[in-house]
């Protein structure tokens, strides 16, 4: 069982085993609950994380479209995936 020290400012940093074992990216945001003297955290859904990297590519002008209709979007889209 891995240790974690509390720093100057209340800040702990997971061990690379723990973060990898629970899948955490930088940016990701975890839950804190207090139960007694234990802390259990735990990471928010994954469309936060994919909401952040859309919004990532619109703002870097990664998009297509407007469409004027339905059909248009998806043959769009199938040409950008070939």
């Amino acid at each position: 069982m891995p240790l974690v020290k509390v720093k100057a400012k209340y800040q702990v940093t997971l061990p690379v085993a723990v973060r990898k074992k629970a899948g955490l990216e930088v940016g990701d945001l975890l839950e804190a609950e207090v139960k007694g003297r234990n802390i259990t955290l735990t990471p928010k859904s994954l469309i936060d994380r994919e909401i952040a990297l859309g919004l990532a590519d619109f703002k870097q002008g990664r998009t297509i479209g407007p469409f004027r209709t339905s059909k248009a979007a998806t043959r769009a889209l199938r040409r950008a995936t070939k």
